[in-house]
């Protein structure tokens, strides 16, 4: 794992067993060439420094943001981080968060945001580690929205690229399977946002989470 810190290292990585290599900022990594399964940056002393390292390192390897309570109404999906935990959470979290990014990382066609996930070798999704009941439809329709986090998807595009060119229904069918899909998600059915007169969005981070 890499940590992005010029402050101490968190206290909470000490209690963990994962090797670690530690540098100043994003320029010193991509200059040294550090590889690493995880990158975590830290936050808590220099917001807009984390965001500049998250930016810089997007796509690089999955990127996990250290960031305090009083940062979260700042933070967000256009950052560049795949997920984030607050300081002072438990080790037992961040070793969890570290474990799957890592496991997101060395298997990128497995979808993760926030909760939710779904790989598609398996044909299966969860959330909070919970199996979701998912028709064909709306495994596909989930998988396609997580393939595009961040992007707006018209509902002819959905209709084309999950129903196939040669459906003929309308796309009144996607607001139905939207609807049904977001009912299966429960309290995290944010992950999913809606752009009025245009069609759906899907939120990478717990982003959805801070507006539901």
């Amino acid at each position: 794992m890499l940590l992005i810190s010029e402050a101490e290292p968190p206290a909470e990585l000490a209690l963990l067993s994962h090797q670690v290599s530690r540098v100043h900022s994003a320029a010193q990594a991509l200059a040294e060439g550090t590889a690493a399964d995880v990158v975590l940056i830290d936050a808590r002393s220099d917001l807009a420094g984390a965001r500049a390292a998250c930016r810089s390192l997007a796509g690089t390897a999955p990127i996990l943001l250290f960031v305090p309570v009083a940062g979260l109404a700042l933070i967000s999906t256009e950052w560049g981080f795949t997920d984030f935990i607050v300081a002072g959470s438990e080790p037992a979290e961040l070793e969890a968060r570290i474990r799957i990014l890592a496991r997101t990382g060395s298997d990128p066609d497995l979808l993760v945001a926030g909760p939710i996930r779904v790989d598609p070798a398996a044909y299966s999704a969860s959330i909070e580690g919970e199996p979701l009941d998912l028709t064909y439809t709306e495994f596909e329709l989930l998988r396609y929205l997580m393939q595009h986090p961040g992007r707006v998807l018209s509902r002819e595009t959905l209709v084309s690229q999950v129903w196939g060119y040669d459906y003929y229904g309308g796309t009144r069918t996607v607001d139905v399977h939207v609807r049904r899909l977001r009912a299966k998600l429960g309290q995290f059915d944010t992950y999913i946002g809606t752009v009025r007169n245009v069609g759906y969005r899907f939120a990478s981070t717990r982003e959805a989470q801070r507006v539901g």
